[in-house]
């Protein structure tokens, strides 16, 4: 029996569990996914926004200030990258100078400091690229960019070290209640727990609907994103928006942490809670939107596109508290942007709220602190050179657009709620994200996982379930010969073993009139006799043609390889 169950590790689930991991109990949190940081947590604006733009009064807008203020000391204690690069919101005419002098009044009403109206002289002066059609921008000062996925991670890393459990590869399939307890039924069994916290991004309502008497509704709104190259990232310094429409701060361009630029989202509505692929028309209509507000945008130098799935709530409002007519059932619903700054507010504000329900205590030694993976390019030139004589992995890159260590992917499969996968070792330490995306890197990332979790190539995977990226090796593959047809060019492809005779692989092949034999795992002799000879394409014995003149199968000394396994 536990006494929290939280359900969802994206940001608001893990900012729940590390918040709540200052109090003795037994806490769990279950997510369907096979890591923290896989759903709407992994694919957005990376934005810690200001706060001027939530409706006055809403409860969005009290997270979304109270976020903003603890990111700066949170991203010091749990050791994630933030930079407080400040925002401006951009009008493009007379006419809606209005709108902003009213979004101006409204963060002023929520709370937001230091907001300021500035004309167009003091823009392009703040930003010389912004189109120079632009009369005037909302200059917020502490808007700040983040990064989304050592965000997450840090925060569930923090609530492992302070004794919250996880288990992925889990997924909800329904609830009972009885005895004053919840029955958590899944695809690895039943759960018990005295209180449920959903935290189900854009399945929360599914979840909610499944016990309440209340029902919720919450639509998948996609946001398609460009990412831009290293060489792009001082394009822009602050975060671009444009002003605010129904469906939400409309398009931005922003620096990113790691050096980047970033275009996007768009906001399209959609049914399909898993629909994150991008489209032709979305791209487009980014751009085109994007190019409004900034000129010269490098849009050639995008290395990546995605999408990403906001949970919208009908009202347009964070639905947190007990569910009514689910007793013991907390709801963390339609957290949507900016739920992403929201999240330490909502994990803090969670916690004291089971804390005065279950009456928790605090714990004598809580864990504040937590050390990321560490970046040897923080280093000294003399710190480093000390690091590599100690961890000689540290001296061998693996991914060179990113200049990623073996050694920092050693500390990300290691450290707690290790990486498993590629995309998890990439959030954890950026080993794929740079020009050539993973181009060159995922074998030698590949080989590592496997070698360090003890299991097969074969078995590691993109990003968990079927996302097998090889089903095979040539050495698994090919234990015995093995003939593969290619008819069109009327020769055959023969993988045999280094073990065979001669005579019995050509006589085994009756349809081609050549014959290309391939030894796997060559013996040391063999691979002798194959750097003395050049390649040679074998004819059938008795063929005839052009190739007659060439040496007989029979005749084992005769026998070439093109190459071996």
């Amino acid at each position: 029996m536990y006494d929290i169950i939280i359900i969802g590790a994206g940001v608001t689930g893990c900012a729940v569990a590390r918040y709540l991991s200052r109090y003795e109990g037994r806490m769990l949190v279950l997510e369907k996914a096979e890591d923290v940081c896989c759903g709407t947590s992994k694919a957005n604006s990376a934005i810690v926004h200001a706060g001027f733009d939530a409706a006055h009064g809403s409860l969005m807008a009290k997270m979304n200030l109270e976020g903003n203020l603890m990111m700066p000391q949170l991203a010091k204690d749990l050791d994630f990258a933030f930079k407080m690069n400040g925002s401006l919101v951009v009008c493009m005419s007379e006419e809606d100078l209005p709108k902003l002098r009213a979004l101006y009044e409204n963060g002023v009403k929520n709370g937001v400091k230091e907001l300021e109206i500035v004309d167009a002289k003091r823009l392009h002066e703040l930003e010389p690229n912004v189109s120079k059609h632009a009369v005037a921008a909302l200059w917020a000062p502490t808007g700040g960019i983040v990064c989304p996925f050592n965000l997450t991670i840090a925060l569930a890393e923090n609530a492992f070290d302070n004794g919250v459990e996880f288990q992925f590869n889990t997924e909800v399939t329904g609830f009972t209640w009885e005895d004053g307890f919840w029955t958590i039924h899944t695809n690895h069994g039943d759960f018990e727990s005295r209180y449920v916290i959903n935290a189900a991004g854009v399945y929360a309502d599914v979840l909610h609907n499944m016990v309440s008497t209340r029902k919720l509704h919450i639509t998948p709104r996609r946001g398609d994103y460009c990412l831009l190259d290293k060489n792009t990232g001082d394009f822009v310094s602050h975060t671009i928006f444009q002003l605010p429409g129904k469906l939400g701060k409309g398009v931005l361009v922003s620096p990113t942490v790691h050096g980047n630029t970033i275009v996007g989202p768009t906001a399209i509505d959609i049914d399909d809670r898993e629909g994150t692929n991008t489209t032709a028309e979305g791209l487009n209509d980014l751009i085109e939107k994007a190019g409004a507000t900034v000129e010269h945008l490098p849009i050639r130098q995008t290395i990546t596109s995605f999408a990403g799935l906001r949970a919208h709530e009908d009202h347009h409002e964070f639905v947190i508290g007990e569910a009514e007519g689910a007793q013991q059932f907390i709801d963390c619903a339609g957290i949507e942007s900016p739920g992403l700054t929201s999240s330490p507010a909502i994990g803090l504000h969670v916690s004291e709220l089971m804390r005065d329900l279950m009456g928790l205590r605090e714990k004598a030694h809580f864990i504040a602190t937590r050390r990321g993976v560490l970046d040897p390019k923080t280093l000294s030139k003399e710190d480093y050179q000390q690091l590599i004589r100690e961890k000689p992995a540290y001296g061998q890159i693996i991914c060179r657009c990113e200049q990623v260590t073996e050694g920092e992917i050693l500390d990300a499969i290691h450290r707690p709620l290790g990486a498993k996968s590629l995309d998890g070792v990439k959030r954890r330490t950026r080993a794929g994200m740079g020009r050539c995306q993973a181009g060159f890197c995922s074998p030698r990332v590949m080989e590592i996982l496997a070698r360090e979790l003890g299991v097969a190539q074969s078995e590691i995977t993109k990003s968990g379930g079927d996302s097998k990226i090889i089903v095979g090796t040539n050495k698994d593959a090919f234990s015995s010969t093995t003939c593969l047809n290619l008819t069109c060019f009327r020769f055959k492809i023969m993988l045999v073993t280094s073990s065979f005779t001669p005579g019995t692989v050509a006589n085994s092949c009756s349809t081609p009139s050549i014959l290309i034999v391939l030894i796997a795992n060559p013996s040391s002799e063999e691979r002798r006799i194959r750097r003395k000879a050049l390649p040679t394409v074998i004819p059938k014995p008795g063929s005839s043609g052009r190739n007659s003149n060439l040496p007989n199968l029979e005749s084992a000394s005769n026998i070439n390889t093109l190459s071996g396994f």
